[in-house]
């Protein structure tokens, strides 16, 4: 996808870009893969490719929700950013929180920032439920994109998001695994609103993106240790 098309792919989903949030997504593609060339961030190198497979990509959560009236978004797994500081780039009065359990994809980010100029951006190193202890139920929205399965990874964000408030994953077109995943969600006190199902441009593969409102408090069992969330899945029967 080169930058035309991505412009106009990306005006299509109501965004209209501007010279600056461009200039800044073009520096980010440039520090992508310079600094993929000494330590891996990801596998996608190309221009053309970065910019539709993670660019629009992440752009595509704004088909869920208006974050014009967004307060705070934490990005679970968030990587090289993605989709949390895309959104940043695009609503920049938006505080967004990265966490990343990879020390590397932090650092990247960290000097990212301060590339781009961009203030209210906050990193964590670390787990989601290690950080979920002292920011319990504290995000208007929180997202993920390609992490893990749809089951732990209701675990690993609802209970970080507020009652009323919005856990956004950005999954491909696995049905099966979100239909397995319905029993944690309403466990933990979410409800899928509404299920999205496009196909990316170019390459026309599948796309799922799951709004999941909060409705009640996540009990306060969850989320567990990590290690009890993969050898016990919180699924119906138990297994």
């Amino acid at each position: 996808m080169n930058k035309e098309l991505f412009v106009e792919e990306v005006k299509k989903l109501g965004i209209i870009l501007n010279e600056e949030q461009l200039k800044k997504l073009e520096i980010y593609c440039n520090y992508l893969i310079e600094y993929n060339e000494h330590t891996n961030l990801t596998a996608i190198k190309e221009p053309e490719q970065i910019y539709l497979k993670h660019f629009y990509d992440s752009i595509t959560i704004v088909k869920a929700i208006d974050f014009n009236k967004v307060n705070n978004l934490i990005d679970i797994g968030t990587g090289a950013g993605f989709p949390g500081m895309i959104v940043k780039i695009l609503f920049p009065e938006i505080e967004v929180t990265l966490l990343d359990s990879n020390n590397k994809k932090i650092a990247f980010l960290q000097e990212l920032t301060m590339k781009l100029g961009l203030k209210k951006v906050n990193f964590y190193h670390g787990r989601a439920e290690d950080f979920c202890v002292k920011n319990r139920e504290k995000f208007d929205v929180v997202t993920a994109r390609a992490v893990c399965n749809m089951t732990l990874l209701s675990e690993l964000c609802l209970p970080l998001t507020k009652v009323g408030g919005y856990y956004i994953a950005l999954k491909g077109s696995n049905e099966e695994e979100i239909d397995d995943s319905l029993y944690a969600i309403k466990v933990l006190g979410g409800e899928i609103e509404e299920k999205i199902t496009f196909e990316l441009p170019i390459e026309n593969s599948g796309r799922n993106i799951l709004k999941i409102k909060k409705s009640v408090n996540t009990p306060k069992e969850y989320p567990r240790r990590y290690d009890k969330m993969v050898k016990n899945p919180l699924k119906k029967n138990g297994k």
